[in-house]
C-alpha cells in the first residue's frame, strides 16, 4: 500500500518548468538536480508545463523517496486511457512515487478548448474506467465547482498563482481531508523594486489569461490591480519576497490559511526553464 498523499509529499516541494525537458542531453543535469532537491529535504517535485509520466520517470528513477507530480497534464493533449497506462507502468515500478496532476489549461493556448468543466468531468470518468485510482491524481482547481470536483473525484487540489485568501476559501470548500498544495512564487530578493520587477516580468505570461484574472477578481482584487503588470498589492499577495523573515512569514500565512503543502517556484531572474540550484539551496535553508 502506498503512503497517503499528504504524508508522502510533506510540507514543501519545488515547482519547476526546468525539471521538465524533452532534451535527452539534459537528462543527467535534471536527475542530478532532482537528487539534490531530495537531499535538501523537499518532499515533492512538481513538473511545470504540459508534463507527463514520461517526464517524471527519469526523476523518480534517480531518487529514492521524493514524489514527482505533473503540474499540469493538460486534459486536451493527453488521452485518458494512455495517461492511465503510463501512470500504472510508473507506479508499478515505483509505487507511490508519481502523482498525476491534471488541469484544463487556457482557451488562448488550446484550440479545442470548450466547456472545460464538463470536459474535465468526462476526462476523470474515462480515467476511472481505465483503472486510474482517484487518490493518485490531483486537480489544478481554482473556482468553487472545480474545487468540489477535486474534493470528490481526486486526492485534492494543486492551485497555481493564488493567495492565502484563496487557500482559505479552497479549504472551506474541500474540507480537511483532501490535499491542498498551492504553488507559491518565492523571490529571494530584499530590494522591493527589484523583487516586484521580477514578479511583474513573471506575471506577463499570466495576466492575459482569464482563468487567473477571474480568480483574482473573485478574491478582492480589482481591474486596477491587473493593469501595468500588476499592482503592488497583487504582487505582494502572490509572491513571497524580502528577507528571510519576510519570506518565512509569507509561507506561514499559507499554512495558517489551510495549505498542507507548498509547491515553491523559486524566481531569481534566470530563464524559467533553468535550474536555479543555488537559489533552491538558499530557500531550503529557510524551511522548518
Amino acid at each position: 500500500m502506498s503512503t497517503p498523499v499528504k504524508e508522502a509529499v510533506g510540507r514543501y516541494g519545488i515547482w519547476s518548468v526546468g525539471l521538465r525537458s524533452e532534451d535527452p542531453q539534459r537528462r543527467g543535469e535534471l536527475t542530478e538536480a532532482a537528487a539534490e532537491l531530495e537531499e535538501l529535504g523537499f518532499g515533492a517535485l512538481w513538473l511545470g508545463g504540459n508534463s507527463s509520466a514520461a517526464h517524471a520517470a527519469p526523476l523518480v528513477e534517480a531518487t529514492s523517496r521524493v514524489v514527482v507530480g505533473t503540474s499540469i497534464q493538460s486534459i486536451w493533449q493527453h488521452e485518458p486511457e494512455a495517461a492511465a497506462r503510463a501512470f500504472a507502468d510508473l507506479d508499478s515500478a515505483h509505487p507511490g512515487r508519481f502523482l498525476l496532476g491534471l488541469g484544463v489549461s487556457h482557451a488562448k493556448r488550446v484550440e479545442q478548448y470548450a466547456r472545460p468543466y464538463t470536459a474535465l468531468v468526462g476526462h476523470l470518468e474515462a480515467l476511472d474506467a481505465a483503472g486510474m485510482p482517484a487518490d493518485r491524481r490531483l486537480l489544478a482547481a481554482l473556482g468553487p465547482k472545480s474545487l468540489r470536483l477535486a474534493r470528490d473525484r481526486a486526492a485534492g487540489s494543486i492551485p497555481y498563482l493564488v493567495t492565502p485568501e484563496h487557500t482559505a476559501h479552497a479549504r472551506e470548500i474541500m474540507g480537511e481531508g483532501p490535499l491542498l498544495a498551492p504553488e507559491l512564487g518565492v523571490i529571494p530578493e530584499r530590494d522591493p523594486d527589484r523583487a516586484r520587477a521580477l514578479a511583474r516580468a513573471f506575471l506577463e505570461l499570466y495576466l492575459p489569461l482569464p482563468n487567473y484574472t477571474g480568480n483574482f477578481l473573485r478574491h478582492g482584487f480589482t481591474e486596477d490591480d491587473l493593469r501595468d503588470g500588476g499592482s503592488d498589492r497583487l504582487v505582494d499577495a502572490l509572491f513571497a519576497w524580502g528577507d528571510d523573515a519576510a519570506i518565512r512569514a509569507r509561507l506561514d500565512a499559507f499554512f495558517a490559511a489551510g495549505a498542507d503543502h507548498l509547491a515553491l517556484q523559486v524566481l531569481d531572474g534566470a530563464p524559467r526553464d533553468g535550474l536555479p540550484r543555488k537559489a533552491w539551496r538558499e530557500v531550503a535553508s529557510l524551511l522548518d
